[in-house]
C-alpha cells in the first residue's frame, strides 16, 4: 500500500485560514461611511494608460481594471477594493469627501490568521483627510502595525491606489 505524500502532515499545515472574517456586507460598509446617503453604482473600467498613469504615480501595481465605485448623494465615493495581506485577500471600503480626501476606510473581509489589527480604528483613522498628494508610507505619514507589517502595508498601497484612481479616473 502506497501512503499519499502528503498524508503525515497535520490537517492545519495543509488548510487555508480558518479565522476569515466578514465585518460587513457591502451595504453595511456604504452606510457606515455613508450614514443615510443613497449610493449609485458607478463602476468604470480603466483604459490601459489609466491603469499606467495609476502605477506610475502610486508604484503600485493595478490588478483589476474594473473599478467598484459608487457615488453618494452628497457628492462623495465610495470605493471597495481588495489587496493581498500576506497570503489572503483583503476586502476594504474607502469613502471618499467631494474633494478626493479620505473620509473613512473600513475592514470588509479579513482572510488572514494574523495581522487583523489593521481593523483597528485608531489605525484606519490615520488615512482620514489624506489626498492622493499624501505620501501614504509606512513609517513616514502612516504608522506600522508590530506583526501586522504587510497588511499594513498593502492596505496603504491600497489606498494609494484608490485615491490615485479617484483622481484620475473618477474626478
Amino acid at each position: 500500500m502506497k501512503l499519499n505524500q502528503w498524508a503525515w502532515l497535520p490537517v492545519a499545515a495543509i488548510s487555508t485560514s480558518v479565522y476569515a472574517t466578514t465585518y460587513f456586507t457591502t451595504e453595511e460598509a456604504q452606510q457606515a461611511i455613508f450614514p443615510g446617503e443613497k449610493l449609485a453604482p458607478a463602476f468604470v473600467t480603466l483604459t490601459d494608460q489609466q491603469a499606467k498613469k495609476i502605477e506610475d504615480a502610486t508604484d503600485v501595481n493595478v490588478r483589476h481594471k474594473d473599478v467598484k465605485a459608487w457615488k453618494a448623494s452628497g457628492g462623495g465615493w465610495f470605493i471597495l477594493d481588495e489587496v493581498v495581506g500576506k497570503h489572503e485577500f483583503i476586502t476594504y471600503a474607502v469613502g471618499l469627501y467631494a474633494d478626493g480626501s479620505v473620509k473613512q476606510i473600513e475592514i470588509v473581509d479579513y482572510r488572514e490568521s494574523y495581522g487583523y489589527e489593521v481593523r483597528n480604528a485608531d489605525w484606519r483613522k490615520q488615512f482620514t483627510g489624506k489626498t492622493s498628494a499624501a505620501p501614504l508610507k509606512l513609517e513616514q505619514d502612516i504608522h506600522n502595525i508590530s506583526g501586522a507589517t504587510l497588511s499594513a502595508r498593502h492596505v496603504t498601497d491600497g489606498v494609494k491606489r484608490v485615491l490615485a484612481t479617484y483622481a484620475i479616473a473618477l474626478k
